[in-house]
């Protein structure tokens, strides 16, 4: 069994789960929020994702220093694209067969990470 967990350091942990939650379908499973090093955790199948709060401009704490593109495989493409949209969250970019034969949508969450929904690897 194989699965993904990510840290991410957003500023606002309210929107993030929001985010995460509402609009691509994560389940909370800790919440820290009213803690003094505010953590929550969320999950979606084998894909969890660890948001602590970071104040802006706290650079020293927030590894790594680049951006990353984060991507989600989902089984039902046609529906995550739903599930986003029907939560008024904007698209990046929509629907998009891309040429190593995969399709995807794209878009940010709150705190500007670079999300990319895709079909199973393989299935095209």
């Amino acid at each position: 069994m194989s699965g993904l967990r990510i840290e991410i350091f957003p500023d606002d942990l309210d929107a993030t789960v929001d985010f995460y939650s509402r609009v691509l379908g994560f389940t909370l499973l800790r919440d820290e929020r009213g803690a003094a090093s505010q953590y929550v955790s969320l999950r979606l199948g084998d894909v969890r994702v660890g948001a602590a709060r970071r104040a802006p401009g706290d650079a020293a704490s927030r590894r790594p220093p680049t951006g990353v593109e984060l991507v989600l495989e989902v089984d039902d493409l046609e529906a995550a694209r739903a599930r986003v949209l029907d939560s008024g969250w904007p698209l990046d970019e929509d629907l998009t067969a891309r040429p190593w034969g995969l399709t995807d949508f794209r878009l940010l969450d709150p705190s500007g990470y670079y999300w990319r929904v895709t079909d199973h690897e393989g299935e095209r």
